[in-house]
């Protein structure tokens, strides 16, 4: 029984030390060097080989490397094949320390601060109290649920936004496209945590920026796919919204000619809010295999009609 690994070669090294340290008895193969196809049984990946059916024929279970399934194309996979998610407590980690500095930098202008610094300007602008800042999360999964645990201890006003109804302690939420506007109507900072489907392809646009209140900020640290990345620039030019902070880009990376390069309102990072860590993802990853060896259910098994 083996597994094949095909993602990053230097973390690879990484895997393979763990399962031959904890998990000698699944043999371990790093992708192109795959072997006898026929003994493959796991695929731990972050992209897919293509015509996987035809290349291993006695595959099992496919492991997404990633907190989201976005970059498979779900319907070229088998359909009776699982595809288990990525759950690994570093990249919650990550993700709330990111969604913190976001958060924290818009909340103390420190945009407007950089841009003063290159100006050689020193001015200081009014403070707002974390009490009075209302942030609101657009997606309210699991990584959602810890970024907003990590915003309350700073006192900001929190609000939940998802297509189905929660219930989250010190956290106003609102629930499906009737609620969307309300929700966003008292957000002056906005997160965008949401899974990359059909449904939420291009819901970062011009008709959702009228509804937050002029000069609010935005954070995309979900997919790029969810950005209109023109109307973002509109928004921006206009003083509907203020400032942004972009983990994620629809084509990554950016083009040398890319507008959001020199903005002034938009800090870009290169898509590392958070990274899998094979030191913290491997229990998870090992014990997914033990319970689908035992026949029970894996915990992060992807719906296919919702696409997580």
């Amino acid at each position: 029984m083996a597994l094949l690994y095909k993602a990053d070669p230097v973390r690879g090294e990484q895997w393979k030390s763990l399962f031959a340290e904890h998990a000698p008895d699944i043999e371990w193969r790093a992708w192109p060097d795959i072997g006898d196809p026929k003994d493959i049984r796991y695929l731990a990946a972050w992209q897919a080989p293509d015509d996987l059916e035809t290349l291993l024929p006695n595959l099992q279970v496919l492991f997404a490397l990633s907190a989201g399934v976005d970059q498979l194309d779900l319907d070229r996979l088998p359909t009776t094949l699982p595809v288990v998610r990525l759950l690994d407590p570093g990249i919650t980690q990550g993700m709330c320390e990111y969604a913190s500095f976001a958060v924290l930098g818009l909340h103390r202008d420190m945009l407007r601060y950089r841009q003063q610094q290159t100006e050689q300007c020193w001015q200081a602008h009014r403070l707002v109290p974390a009490q009075h800042r209302r942030v609101g999360v657009m997606g309210l999964g699991l990584q959602a649920r810890h970024i907003l645990v990590t915003l309350q201890t700073y006192g900001f006003a929190l609000s939940g936004w998802a297509r189905s109804e929660h219930r989250i302690a010190g956290v106003d939420c609102f629930a499906g496209a009737e609620q969307l506007p309300a929700f966003l109507s008292q957000c002056d900072i906005v997160l965008c945590v949401l899974p990359l489907t059909e449904q939420t392809k291009g819901i970062l646009n011009c008709q959702l920026f009228q509804h937050l209140p002029k000069g609010a900020a935005l954070v995309n640290m979900g997919r790029g796919g969810h950005l209109v990345e023109e109307d973002l620039l509109d928004a921006l030019a206009s003083g509907q919204l203020s400032a942004a902070v972009l983990d994620v880009l629809e084509q990554e990376p950016a083009a040398p000619d890319h507008p959001f390069w020199e903005h002034p309102q938009i800090l870009l990072t290169p898509h590392i809010a958070a990274m899998t860590q094979p030191e913290s993802a491997f229990s998870g990853l090992l014990e997914n295999i033990r319970r689908h060896q035992r026949g029970e259910s894996m915990p992060g098994q992807v719906d296919r009609k919702r696409n997580y």
